[in-house]
């Protein structure tokens, strides 16, 4: 992200136009925009304040910003049902996604949840992305390619039953069908300590997750669901918006423990696990 004062050559921008209709894209100079409302002249662009109004060639007003996170998300083309952005900020804070870290992902999809870790991380950190539907992963990969953000990340196809070659992960998303399938083969791409998380649309899908989670030793296991609800801005009569963005998953969280032979540590590993059923 530029944080510089001025818009420049290949920085991420966003066109805001009228009912707020949005364009995201790289200026690149000597390149033109080109929508219904007219062109654009990247070069035009370039070097002017952040927030200032812009013209097309027809006089059409724009707004020029930089996109947030969530503006990218949603801006995604998608061949796939995307994470939304209620959820994935909640799943980097609880995972302690930063700067610098290894964190892996199975389930590429289009590559929303791929965009945010890859944010995350950072120029120095790696994202390990496995996706076994090879259309999927060429959409995924152009998205990151579109955003500057593809160099952060390592694609790979296959089937993530067979396990996976990195041992000390610091965080794993396991965002597949039937999650609870492949808990052993995430706990060994963990580091010890590693965060993993999962989203599951359904009540038996939480159930199998936690069975899953207790017979592998992870510990400090949450589960939780986010629901958002706008409101109208007008100040004189600010009341809900006419929808919400209500259940679109259960999310669940854990931490991998290493197995421990001493008594002590293994009955307290036990306490940690059953926390919740003293609660």
């Amino acid at each position: 992200m530029n944080y510089e004062l001025t818009a420049r050559e290949g920085d991420l921008i966003q066109l805001v136009g009228l009912t707020h209709k949005h364009f995201i894209f790289i200026l690149k100079s000597g390149d033109e925009f080109h929508s219904h409302r007219g062109i654009v002249k990247h070069d035009d662009l370039i070097g002017k304040t952040w927030g200032k109004q812009v013209f097309s060639h027809t006089g059409a007003p724009f707004f020029l910003l930089q996109p947030s996170l969530a503006d990218i998300l949603n801006d995604l083309p998608r061949s796939t049902q995307i994470l939304y952005p209620k959820d994935i900020g909640y799943i980097l804070i609880q995972m302690g996604v930063t700067s610098g870290q290894t964190v892996m992902e199975a389930g590429t999809g289009s590559g929303s949840m791929t965009t945010a870790l890859a944010t995350a991380v950072g120029e120095n950190g790696k994202v390990i992305s496995y996706e076994r539907n090879a259309e999927f992963q060429r959409l995924a990969q152009k998205n990151l390619e579109r955003l500057g953000l593809a160099s952060r990340v390592t694609f790979k196809l296959g089937d993530i039953a067979d396990g996976f070659d990195i041992t000390d992960a610091d965080a794993f998303f396991l965002d597949v069908q039937n999650p609870f399938d492949y808990i052993e083969q995430v706990r060994n791409a963990l580091k010890p300590g590693g965060f993993f998380c999962t989203l599951v649309p359904t009540f038996n899908q939480v159930e199998k997750v936690l069975n899953g989670l207790r017979k592998t030793q992870f510990a400090f296991v949450e589960v939780c669901e986010l629901l958002l609800r706008y409101y109208k801005t007008n100040p004189s009569r600010i009341r809900p918006a006419d929808r919400m963005v209500a259940h679109t998953g259960f999310l669940i969280f854990a931490r991998k423990m290493e197995e421990t032979t001493d008594p002590r540590g293994a009955q307290l590993a036990q306490e940690i696990i059953g926390i919740e059923d003293e609660i």
